[in-house]
């Protein structure tokens, strides 16, 4: 069957990118190789994923959604002092301050609903095995449905957007992992731990550990929290290995983790990832562009995993719909998207490598450059478009900020003829 484009992965990004495309009547099919609702991590919104969600026509959908609201982001000390809340509603005076913490199952089944009502082709549970290449260009996909039968799905162009499995960028050899950002992730979930009054109830908490370690402390619904521990590896492996056993042990060095896990019950698996910063080497192929997790991920300390599947899926979208209006789905002409949405990512990169740094915290750095504080928090909120030269600058005195990574960029004719 031929389509205007086919879309691999019906998460967050495949599910936006497939919106705008049907929103311009699009014929375009989502292949997703799972039944939904199903299970995923990564459950905090920050502000700026307004607009993505706004224009595909989800934020009316969350607002009367039974997610938990979130107003602001706070941080614990180890000795279990919080810090005065970043609430989101004191820097933007409009409805962009309210976001929310979704359980992802419910979440990603709205988005994925959401493409099928405007007009997408969605189909669950059917997995692409490969990629139609012809001339040197994607033309296509074959993929196999859960009876096992084969179908091939032809299009000018493909969109790859299926998540950490990363189709097209693991079977080419271009994923390329941050070798700054080697950190391990250990998360569960707690039934009846406590919540912060008022506005607080719902903030996104990040609790601090020895050696630059972290918990994240999101309230869901169903009076359930996610709870999960990242640090190196080394750090967290030191002295044993079972996942439940390390996360206890953790738990007890945070003070107000351990508080607020006090009157809980853990229940479900011990979850465990690793290795969860990276970059595709190229953004697009001819006929094929990589978008939202199949394309980069960065580390989870500031919430932005959501952030950047929504607006790399948003970015993808305008950018094959423009490709198509122009019959010109070579790789070239996915430049600018690689420069956009490589730029946003660089400017929430650059500040999670402060996080790290042993020598930076926020207060000392606040203390010093107080007129900065409206740059932090429009970095931390996803307002990632803006020139953040003068703070990162100033942020050098405390810590080392890295230079842009040089690929996610187009496979381009020029250099496949160098390699």
């Amino acid at each position: 069957m031929n389509y205007d484009a086919i879309i691999i992965g019906g998460g967050p990004a495949g599910a936006t990118a497939a919106a705008i495309l049907a929103q311009h009547r699009r014929k375009v099919l989502v292949l997703e190789k799972d039944s939904f609702p199903r299970y995923h991590i990564g459950e905090s919104l920050i502000p700026y994923c307004y607009y993505p969600l706004q224009r595909i026509g989800m934020v009316d959908k969350l607002k009367q959604s039974r997610f938990t609201k979130k107003y602001s982001v706070q941080f614990a000390s180890i000795g279990g002092k919080v810090s005065q809340p970043f609430y989101f509603f004191n820097h933007l005076d409009n409805e962009v301050a309210l976001t929310w913490q979704v359980t992802r199952a419910e979440f990603d089944t709205m988005m994925l609903e959401n493409a099928r009502q405007l007009g997408a082709d969605v189909r669950n549970n059917i997995r692409v095995k490969s990629a139609i290449e012809e001339d040197g260009s994607v033309k296509g996909v074959v993929a196999q449905d859960a009876a096992g039968n084969e179908h091939v799905f032809r299009a000018p162009l493909t969109i790859d957007a299926s998540g950490r499995n990363g189709f097209f960028a693991t079977r080419k050899g271009w994923r390329i992992h941050d070798e700054k950002l080697k950190k391990v992730a250990i998360w569960t979930y707690f039934k009846g731990a406590k919540r912060d009054p008022g506005y607080d109830e719902g903030a996104t908490t990040v609790a601090y550990l020895p050696q630059k370690g972290w918990f994240w402390y999101i309230p869901l619904v169903d009076d359930t929290v996610s709870v999960g521990v990242v640090a190196d590896k080394d750090y967290l492996y030191d002295q044993q290995r079972d996942p439940a056993a390390i996360f206890r042990r953790e738990v007890a060095k945070n003070l107000w983790i351990k508080d607020h896990l006090s009157t809980g019950t853990q229940f479900g698996q011990y979850q465990v990832t690793g290795d969860f910063s990276y970059r595709s080497r190229y953004c697009a192929a001819d006929g094929i562009v990589l978008t939202g997790d199949a394309f980069a991920f960065l580390d989870p300390v500031f919430s932005s995993g959501l952030y950047f599947a929504l607006l790399g899926g948003q970015l993808a979208g305008d950018a094959a719909e423009k490709a198509l209006q122009e019959n010109d789905v070579s790789a070239g002409r996915f430049s600018e998207y690689g420069e956009a949405f490589c730029a946003a990512i660089e400017a929430m990169r650059k500040l999670v490598y402060a996080f790290y740094d042993r020598e930076f915290n926020f207060k000392d750095f606040l203390t010093r450059y107080p007129h900065l504080a409206a740059d932090v928090t429009d970095c931390l909120i996803g307002n990632v478009e803006k020139d953040f030269s003068e703070m990162f600058e100033a942020v050098k005195e405390f810590a080392d900020v890295p230079a842009p990574l040089p690929h996610g960029r187009p496979y381009i004719v020029s250099e496949k003829a160098a390699g």
